[in-house]
């Protein structure tokens, strides 16, 4: 107690410097802030850069071409028209110009085989000398090319722009996509534009802006929350600069550190907000009871107990929602690393932070604690009384509670089982109008997303012998068949143009050699646009185009392939790779799964001895926490019958909902177990920490359904998710805390 008299007195006697200090480490972090806070939504915050997914993806874009590709869909008159063929040539001239554009395609720059004089050459696709109709008949012969060329109806062109490998891109990222654009602009208007590096910048434009949003709303909801809920108008200062400084302190660190935002960290200014208002308002509200019940108290000796009163419970409190967000640690999303992490230093910071803040600012102060009242009230809601209520009916009707809250918790458990693990890429992405061009394109297109197939044999053969030809074709025609892929290209299609035109070139009676040798010329760096053979014909390509999609639908479209691989090929000749970025992204519910698992248990375990610790009762300790996992529980059931899954962003609820949810209940049971030297049974103790606590229960569950209900605004799905089912997690964890948790230990605790 004299030790912390002590610290209270020399924070008071340097507050000016400590002052000082804050206002110049605020000035520098917002200058850095300012100056570097970026945004970063790439692939290498959700894989370690030595994960094995992640170096087989970059290494598929070293050798076969990155799928990082933008399509464009160009309105014209007509998309066989000569003129729109110049204007075509024009902009690909423009394209192929700039540093990080490895190849550009369209109708203007495709080609088509011929066979003569026992060779295959290469002629342009597009011939101005050729008829309309000829060239439709042309097309008609190539379907799975041309598709991807021009729409059905000759009224829009396609435009690909493949960009280098993704690591010699990021960098440029956010750039990139401003410049494509503004080339695209000079020729085309009211154009479509969509692929991966579109999607992406989507992406960062949508967390930027919502981060921006959600604080300046945060903020505003939290000064209203609290001018209803602070004893005092003149708390209001200190409760927002206990929120504004260690969030901006954070930040400086964040951006000094060269790390940005991604569409999980821009979820920690609200939420590390709503906690240090819930730790100012614990601490003003047990300052300013104290200060009620001791009035001849010194202004140091009023401060010394109630930051004593409120320290333990505080310290509690923080640790388990420490726990909640470190076990994100676990994770083997880099995403969620850092975000586990940078929140854990915001938490300790904020915790400290509180303290210093409060007691500078109630240094400041000299308040009638009984003439004092808030800003705002509501007239008819009468808080005492409700909380008389709340203790005679735990009391009087605990069996009853206790048989209810255990039959929820019981279907909570068994609602766990039946809750999706499912990402839509979809709903990562807010309505505007990158989202309406990526469903534009893909009801014309099939698709945006670019899959590579590669089939090569096991004894290093070139794979071009007949029998190879056919499991090639067989397997070319299953892919057709698929309904989820579109478009596949291989050696095949062009097999199948020239049998058409030449049918001697594939008759029965033609060797093999001749074969080889003639397919061999196919793979022409005119359509190096799709990879068909690798340099030395031992592996043949095929590319095929996806939807965006569920990452469940995409484990099918994964499945379906390897099936018809094995049903076609012998597996001990052949072998099967699948790349491109869709085979990564199949993988996040592996991930998801995983992250579920190791950071829940580890929250759980740790979250547990940090109960046991802090009550020193088994028994009671255990009557503790069954009410903490029911509005996990209860979470469960919600996510289940309402169909929303475990995504990317709804992955880290658990730990993190477990660490809020035990809050209420350490300051609860922290003044239940000080209440012992009442004489009386338990229900006699939980009655009076109720009374005690209630109020502070109410201010910070309101504040943090707030800041989640903020975050629920987002207009990106996965994110509103997130947002809606802690908000109501958190409100379902106060009430097992003042119905479930009292009549338990009125019940059974002794």
């Amino acid at each position: 107690m004299n030790r912390l008299k002590s610290i209270i007195q020399s924070i008071i006697k340097f507050r000016i410097v400590i002052i000082a200090i804050l206002v110049v480490l605020m000035a520098l972090s917002g200058h850095q802030t300012l100056n570097k806070l970026s945004v970063d939504n790439s692939l290498s915050i959700w894989f370690l850069e030595d994960d094995p997914s992640y170096k087989a993806y970059i290494d598929f874009q070293e050798n076969f071409g990155s799928d990082e590709i933008f399509i464009a869909m160009l309105p014209v008159e007509n998309a066989i028209g000569q003129a729109e063929i110049s204007q075509l040539k024009n902009l690909h001239a423009s394209v192929d110009s700039l540093h990080y554009v490895k190849t550009t395609f369209s109708i203007a720059k495709a080609k088509y085989p011929i066979y003569a004089n026992d060779k295959i050459l290469f002629d342009d696709l597009y011939n101005p000398r050729r008829s309309e109709k000829g060239l439709k008949s042309l097309f008609s012969k190539l379907p799975n090319i041309t598709s991807q060329l021009v729409t059905k109806d000759y009224k829009h062109q396609f435009f690909y722009i493949q960009m280098k490998p993704t690591p010699t891109i990021e960098e440029q990222r956010q750039d990139i996509a401003v410049e494509i654009r503004n080339v695209i602009d000079k020729s085309y208007s009211n154009y479509y534009l969509t692929g991966p590096p579109v999607l992406n910048e989507a992406y960062s434009k949508g967390i930027y802006k919502e981060s921006l949003t959600f604080g300046i709303l945060t903020v505003l909801v939290i000064t209203v929350l609290l001018l209803f809920l602070l004893p005092s108008k003149r708390y209001l200062y200190i409760a927002l600069l206990s929120v504004a400084i260690p969030v901006s302190l954070l930040f400086g660190l964040i951006t000094s550190l060269g790390f940005a935002l991604n569409m999980i960290s821009m979820l920690i200014p609200t939420i590390l907000m709503v906690y240090s208002v819930s730790d100012a308002v614990h601490i003003i509200n047990i300052y300013h009871k104290e200060g009620l019940n001791n009035k001849t108290l010194s202004k140091v000796d009023l401060l010394t107990l109630a930051i004593r009163k409120s320290l333990t419970p505080c310290f509690y409190t923080t640790l388990t929602t420490f726990v909640g967000y470190f076990a994100l640690f676990l994770s083997p999303l880099p995403a969620f690393k850092n975000m586990g992490v940078f929140t854990c230093i915001g938490l300790v910071l904020s915790f400290i932070l509180v303290y210093v803040i409060t007691i500078i600012g109630f240094s400041f102060m000299n308040l009638n604690f009984v003439k004092v009242k808030p800003l705002l009230s509501l007239k008819q809601f009468s808080q005492d009384k409700f909380i008389t209520w709340l203790n005679g009916f735990t009391s009087q009707y605990k069996a009853s509670i206790i048989t209810v809250f255990t039959l929820i918790l019981l279907f909570g458990m068994y609602s766990i089982f039946k809750v999706d693990i499912d990402t839509n890429s979809r709903d990562l992405l807010a309505e505007g109008q990158a989202k309406q061009d990526l469903r534009t394109v893909e009801v014309e297109l099939g698709g945006s997303n670019r899959l590579q197939l590669n089939i090569s044999t096991t004894n290093g053969a070139i794979i071009l012998s007949k029998d190879a030809i056919e499991k090639l074709e067989t397997f070319q025609n299953k892919l057709e068949d698929n309904p989820l892929i579109s478009s596949p290209v291989s050696v095949i299609t062009i097999k199948s143009f020239l049998e058409k035109r030449t049918p001697v070139l594939f008759q029965s009676n033609v060797s093999e050699d001749k074969l080889k040798s003639t397919l061999s010329e196919v793979d022409a760096n005119e359509n190096s646009f799709f990879k068909l053979f690798s340099e030395d014909l031992t592996t043949a390509g095929f590319t095929l185009t996806l939807m965006e999609m569920r990452t469940s639908e995409l484990e099918q479209v994964l499945d379906d392939i390897k099936r018809d691989f094995e049903t076609t090929f012998n597996t001990k000749d052949y072998n099967l790779r699948i790349n491109g970025f869709a085979v990564v992204f199949a993988q996040l519910n592996n991930f998801i799964l995983e992250t579920q698992f190791k950071s829940f248990f580890a929250a759980f375990f740790v979250a547990f001895l940090c109960l046991w610790i802090f009550i020193r009762s088994l028994r009671t300790t255990l009557l503790v926490l069954i009410p903490n996992i029911l509005p996990l529980a209860i979470l469960a059931i919600f996510m289940s019958l309402l169909h929303i899954p475990l995504d990317v962003t709804t992955a880290m609820i658990t730990p993190i909902m477990l660490g809020i949810a035990m809050d209420d209940t350490i300051h609860l049971v922290y003044k239940y177990r000080k209440s012992k030297t009442i004489v009386g049974p338990p229900e006699l103790r939980m009655n009076n920490a109720i009374r005690y606590t209630g109020g502070a229960l109410f201010s910070t569950t309101i504040a943090l359904v707030g800041g989640f209900l903020i975050i629920a605004s987002s207009a990106t799905p996965s994110v509103k998710d997130f947002g809606l089912l802690c908000a109501v997690t958190v409100a379902i964890a106060l009430i097992t805390d003042i119905f479930y948790l009292p009549a338990l230990l009125k019940k059974f605790d002794r």
